[in-house]
């Protein structure tokens, strides 16, 4: 039995040995070498036409986003990125020669966004989105450089990251790499039209949707088994798309195209959080643009639904107007809905009765999802809308105790829809509160 052990040993130790050595080997055959530095280029050098189509292909890659911290700052960096793993800053792209990509070759910034590879050879973080990146044409990639080489640089260092070991060994990438990168660029369905593969060439590619909407793995990587499915983003939820979506109506191309331009529609509601600023940049596409996306999305609906818009409406209407759907057994006590249905008159009637200057609640997949963050979120910190939304901001109601706030969310979630109770509402209020400080 001894000798079996001590073999049965001497097997796992060679076994762990050789995915070291392996390991290693990989990391090293895996290596990049730098790309030499250039000077900076001047901005005259670049033909003008191509620097106007990188400016809307920034925007339709929602690039300032993530890489602008102050808007006094465009494109500086230094926004901190919150992940499983801990903390990455985004980088500082404007053409500054010592902090930002001033230094860097057409070739250099094409592999960073084809490969995830820095001109120095080290590998970037996937928060950097180039696994849908690596579908954009290399003509796309080069109005991108024209357009970021001729901004205004700024001198601003990128802070330190905040991951813990062995998340910051950057080497360890390659096998990230290896394991979820599909390299390639975007090749068109031929048995669709050219809208339609416009679109998905937006949505899957360049204004890559899927990273904030599609669940991810342990590892950081996005599961495409749960492709639009929803998933928790910089402290809100990014509401399922097409098909999962939570909206009560079926969304149509007016109401998409309405909202995603305008960031505002009477069937679907406000774009808040991290949607307002991606609004506000797909405001400045061509409209054909915003078509194609919405006919790419809208091809994954089911067009069968016997849902009726105006069913839909009439019934969230009549919630609107209802002064009593607290059950029974609630009526004559203080419980949670008769408090939180007491606050909701207090506080939210007069503006959520008023069905024609705001969208009913019943109709909002902040109320009808299966997350109840970004309600919690517009409860506490208030609804500032995209640009093109005037007067339909909301304040917020950060001094309204916690437990007011549960009960609140737990009437308006019961009054609202038929849909089963949040469970984890007491979490998400102390999470909302940590990221509103």
């Amino acid at each position: 039995m001894k000798i079996k052990r001590i073999a049965l040993g001497t097997a796992a130790v060679l076994a762990a040995t050789l995915v070291v050595a392996g390991g290693g080997a990989y990391l090293w055959a895996e290596r990049h070498d730098s790309l030499d530095a250039i000077d900076p280029p001047d901005a005259a050098s670049f033909d003008s036409e191509l620097i106007d189509r990188g400016e809307t292909l920034a925007a339709a890659g929602f690039c300032a986003s993530c890489h602008t911290r102050s808007s006094a700052e465009p494109y500086a960096g230094g926004r901190p990125m919150e992940t499983p793993f801990g903390v990455v800053h985004a980088t500082n792209i404007t053409p500054d020669p010592e902090t930002g990509i001033g230094r860097w070759s057409a070739d250099a910034f094409r592999r960073a966004m084809h490969q995830g590879i820095r001109r120095d050879g080290a590998y970037l973080y996937p928060v950097f989105p180039y696994d849908h990146f690596t579908r954009i044409t290399d003509d796309d990639i080069d109005a991108l450089y024209a357009y970021f080489m001729t901004r205004k640089p700024v001198e601003q260092a990128t802070p330190e990251n905040g991951l813990s070991f062995p998340f910051n060994v950057r080497t360890l990438l390659a096998g990230w790499t290896l394991l979820y990168l599909d390299e390639g660029r975007f090749e068109p369905d031929p048995d669709r039209d050219d809208e339609w593969n416009r679109g998905a060439y937006l949505v899957e590619g360049l204004g890559h949707c899927g990273a904030c909407h599609t669940p991810r793995n342990d590892f950081g990587a996005v599961n495409e088994d749960a492709r639009f499915t929803g998933a928790r983003v910089d402290g809100w939820y990014a509401t399922p798309l097409i098909p999962h979506s939570p909206a009560p109506v079926p969304w149509s191309e007016f109401g998409m195209v309405n909202y995603l331009i305008d960031g505002w529609d009477m069937d679907y509601g406000i774009a808040n959080g991290p949607m307002q600023p991606v609004v506000n940049s797909l405001a400045r596409l061509p409209e054909d643009d915003v078509y194609a996306i919405s006919t790419y999305l809208l091809s994954f609906q089911d067009d069968e639904s016997d849902v009726s818009r105006d069913d839909l409406l009439a019934d969230a209407e009549a919630r609107a107007f209802a002064d009593d759907r607290v059950p029974e057994d609630e009526r004559l006590e203080e419980g949670p809905l008769r408090r939180g249905q007491q606050r909701f008159a207090d506080s939210c009637a007069n503006c959520h009765r008023s069905v024609s200057d705001t969208a009913p609640l019943a109709l909002l997949s902040s109320v009808q999802g299966d997350d109840p963050i970004n309600l919690i979120n517009a409860i506490i910190d208030g609804v500032e809308p995209p640009d093109g939304v005037p007067n339909k901001s909301m304040p917020g109601f950060s001094s309204m105790p916690d437990d007011e706030i549960s009960d609140l969310v737990a009437f308006i979630r019961h009054h609202f829809t038929d849909e089963p109770a949040w469970e984890n509402v007491s979490d998400a209020i102390a999470e909302s509160r940590r990221n509103f400080q």
